[in-house]
């Protein structure tokens, strides 16, 4: 009987119950940690995005020669006025200079709605369009001096993890961390 009493090994009720109250003390720290991990790296994604495309507009226009415009489109086809930047947009030569993709005007890219929640607002001078000069300079369809700023962020994040972009006077645009109370 003895010899059977020592072949059997386990865990007792107390060491599970202390390695439960680890794992759990344990999950209760990281996970907080990753959600807050992940939502930086959507963050820094979409403004990465964005910024890569405003580039790519900028270099195209320098390279062709000619106007080329980023505009806001949920449809992936045309442009809106209406809703906000995180719904997509287009990246397109126009050749009319109307901030508008006409038959024959070419689409350079394009980039869909922005996922897990994130939103990108641009101020009143880049709420629909950004257009880009053969000089590399951004102006108005007008030939008005155009310049603005975005403001990407997550509303269900703490509001000072965000990020905005400024297009400068030069048409350059730079990435900055931002603190908001909130994101609208």
């Amino acid at each position: 009987m003895q010899h059977l009493r020592n072949q059997t090994r386990g865990f007792t009720l107390v060491e599970t119950m202390v390695t439960l109250a680890l794992v759990s003390i344990a999950m209760m720290i990281g996970v907080p940690a990753l959600q807050s991990g992940v939502a930086s790296f959507r963050l820094t994604s979409a403004t990465n995005s964005y910024f890569s495309n405003l580039m790519l507009t900028r270099s195209e226009a320098i390279k062709r020669k000619a106007r080329v415009v980023m505009c806001k489109s949920a449809d992936g086809a045309s442009c809106t006025n209406l809703g906000a930047w995180d719904q997509g947009w287009l990246v397109f030569h126009d050749a009319n200079n109307n901030a508008k993709v006409d038959p024959g005007e070419q689409v350079l890219d394009r980039q869909s709605a922005l996922g897990g929640g994130i939103r990108l607002r641009g101020n009143q001078p880049v709420a629909s369009y950004v257009s880009y000069t053969p000089l590399g300079e951004t102006s108005y369809t007008s030939g008005a001096f155009q310049a603005g700023t975005f403001t990407v962020c997550h509303p269900s994040a703490d509001g000072a993890n965000a990020r905005e972009i400024v297009i400068a006077n030069s048409g350059r645009p730079r990435t900055r961390k931002l603190n908001l109370a909130s994101c609208a």
